[in-house]
C-alpha cells in the first residue's frame, strides 16, 4: 500500500498544510523566498505533519488550530535539512540541487534561519505553554545532535550508544513530538500524549536506521543522491558500525575519504553487504518498530489507530 493511502481520509487537511507551507515562507526578498521554495517544492513524505494530524484525532480535532503545529514542525525539519546540506557539502537532496549547491553556503545558512523563524511564528499562534516548552527543548536537542554529528565525522571508533544517541536527536525526537504535540493541542489526555510520544520516538529510531540502510542498498535514482554518500561524508551509521566488527571490512572502511572515486566506494559498499551488517541493522530497526506497535495497542480505538499501525509498518519496510 502506498503511504498516501494510509491517511487518505486526511487528504483535504494535508492539502491545506501544503498551501500553508508555501504561505509561511512568503518574503519581501525574492532570493530568500526562491531559496526556501527550492526545498518545499522538492516534496517529501511530510511524515511530521501527518503524525500531528493523526495524533490530534485522539482529542478535539480542529484543523485551524492543529495546522499551526503541523506547519511549524515541518518547517523546523526543513530548516535542519538546509543546514545539514551545508555541513555535509551535499549537492543533491531528493534528486534536486540543494540550496547551497544552487546558490552558496551563506545563502543556505540564512535560508535555514529564515525557515526556522517562520516556524516559530506559527508556534506563537498556539496558546499552550507546555507545547512551547516541549518544542524549545527539542530544538535545543536537535542542535546538540547536529554538533555531535560534526564532531563524529570520520570518527570510526564511536560506539553503538554514540550512534543511537545521535539519531535520537537528529530524527526520532522531532517525530516523537509531532505525535505528542498533535495530541496536546487537541486536548487529549496526558496518558495518551505520553504514549504517542513513545510511539513516535520508536518509529523515528526505526525510520532513521532504515534511512541509513538505504544509503547502501538504494540506487541514486531512488535515493536522490549517490549510494554510500553518508559514509563518503564521514557519517558513521549503523551498517558501518556492524561491518567494522569484521577485520577485513574494517581495514577497507578505514580508507574512506571525501574525495574517494565512485568505483572505490562501490567496492566498500559491496564489502559492507558481505558482512551481514545490513541484515543486523534491519533487525535492530524491526525491534524499534515492534516497540512502536506495542504502544499503539494501548491507545483508544479510533479511525486513526489503523493508520498509525500502517505507517509504522511502512517506515520499517520502505524502499525509499
Amino acid at each position: 500500500m502506498k503511504l498516501q493511502m494510509m491517511y487518505s481520509f486526511l487528504k483535504a487537511d494535508i492539502d491545506l498544510i501544503e498551501k500553508e507551507l508555501h504561505t509561511a515562507i512568503t518574503s519581501n526578498s525574492a532570493l530568500i523566498q526562491s531559496a526556501s521554495l527550492n526545498l518545499i517544492d522538492a516534496g517529501g513524505k511530510r511524515l511530521r505533519p501527518i503524525f500531528v494530524l493523526l495524533s490530534a484525532k485522539f482529542g478535539k480535532y480542529d484543523i485551524q488550530a492543529i495546522k499551526n503545529v503541523a506547519v511549524a514542525l515541518e518547517l523546523i525539519h526543513m530548516a535542519s535539512l538546509v543546514h545539514d546540506d551545508v555541513i555535509d557539502d551535499a549537492e543533491l537532496r531528493r534528486g534536486k540541487l540543494t540550496v547551497k549547491a544552487k546558490w552558496d553556503n551563506r545563502i543556505a545558512m540564512y535560508t535555514g534561519d529564515f525557515i526556522l523563524a517562520c516556524s516559530l511564528e506559527y508556534m506563537t499562534r498556539i496558546e499552550n505553554p507546555e507545547a512551547h516548552r516541549i518544542l524549545a527543548k527539542t530544538i535545543a536537542e536537535v542542535c546538540v545532535g547536529e554538533i555531535e554529528q560534526i564532531k563524529d565525522k570520520y570518527r570510526f571508533n564511536q560506539t553503538l550508544r554514540d550512534y543511537l544517541r545521535r539519531i535520537k536527536r537528529k530524527t526520532a525526537l522531532l517525530i516523537a513530538i509531532s505525535c505528542q504535540l498533535g495530541a496536546i493541542v487537541s486536548g487529549a489526555d496526558e496518558d495518551i500524549h505520553k504514549k504517542l510520544f513513545q510511539f513516535g520516538y520508536y518509529v523515528g529510531m526505526s525510520y532513521q536506521i532504515t534511512d541509513d540502510i538505504l544509503d547502501f542498498t538504494g540506487t541514486e535514482k531512488v535515493l536522490g543522491k549517490p549510494a554510500g554518500d553518508d559514509l563518503l561524508q564521514g557519517n558513521i551509521t549503523l551498517p558501518v558500525l556492524y561491518a567494522m566488527k569484521d577485520a577485513v571490512a574494517k581495514k577497507k572502511i578505514l580508507t574512506v575519504h571525501e574525495n574517494m572515486e565512485k568505483e572505490e566506494m562501490k567496492e566498500i559498499i559491496a564489502v559492507i553487504k558481505e558482512t551481514g551488517a545490513i541484515e543486523k541493522s534491519h533487525q535492530l530497526s524491526r525491534r524499534y518498530l515492534e516497540k512502536a506497535l506495542s504502544i499503539v495497542k494501548e491507545l483508544p480505538e479510533n479511525r486513526t489507530k489503523k493508520s498509525l499501525i500502517e505507517i509504522a509498518n511502512f517506515v520499517g519496510k520502505r524502499k525509499y
